[in-house]
């Protein structure tokens, strides 16, 4: 695992991000990699936030991996800032080997060196191994989360 370099996303990375989003059994319905012209416009967006931090995992100049660290500052909880970990994804060849937990451990220490003091995120209600997987972290499923398709 030496060999693994976790980095800040590039507009490059674009189509190999969207490759990783569309393997996943989820996406498969929900990602469009023959036209990347949203995820451009998208990308840009997140590039302009300084509290958004699109990440990727690369081992021997390959994408293995993603995620999306978003921070929040807020009023609730003592004016506590949060981070939101979102759209993690690893290369189905690279699963089981450690690189998930190691994503995740950057990003909960990244969090923490942007100032967070809680960092969440939130699992498809049917992915019963991967909310094991956040649970061995540490995370708690203590909400229920709600989406409104617009």
């Amino acid at each position: 695992m030496n060999d693994l370099i976790i980095r800040p996303a590039t507009r490059e990375d674009i189509p190999a991000i969207v490759a990783l989003l569309a393997e996943d059994a989820k996406g498969v319905t929900r990602e469009t990699p023959n036209d990347l012209t949203p995820y451009h416009a998208a990308f840009d967006r997140l590039a302009a936030d300084p509290n958004q931090h699109p990440t990727v995992a690369e081992r021997d100049g390959e994408v293995v991996g993603t995620l999306q660290l978003s921070v929040i500052p807020g009023l609730s909880r003592a004016g506590t800032t949060r981070t939101i970990i979102e759209a993690v994804r690893i290369k189905e060849s690279e699963r089981g080997n450690g690189l998930g937990t190691q994503l995740i451990q950057w990003a909960i220490e990244e969090s923490g060196r942007l100032g967070a003091g809680l960092v969440q995120l939130t699992s498809d209600s049917s992915r019963a191994d991967a909310h094991r997987f956040y649970e061995r972290l540490g995370f708690t499923g203590s909400h229920v989360g709600f989406k409104l398709q617009l």
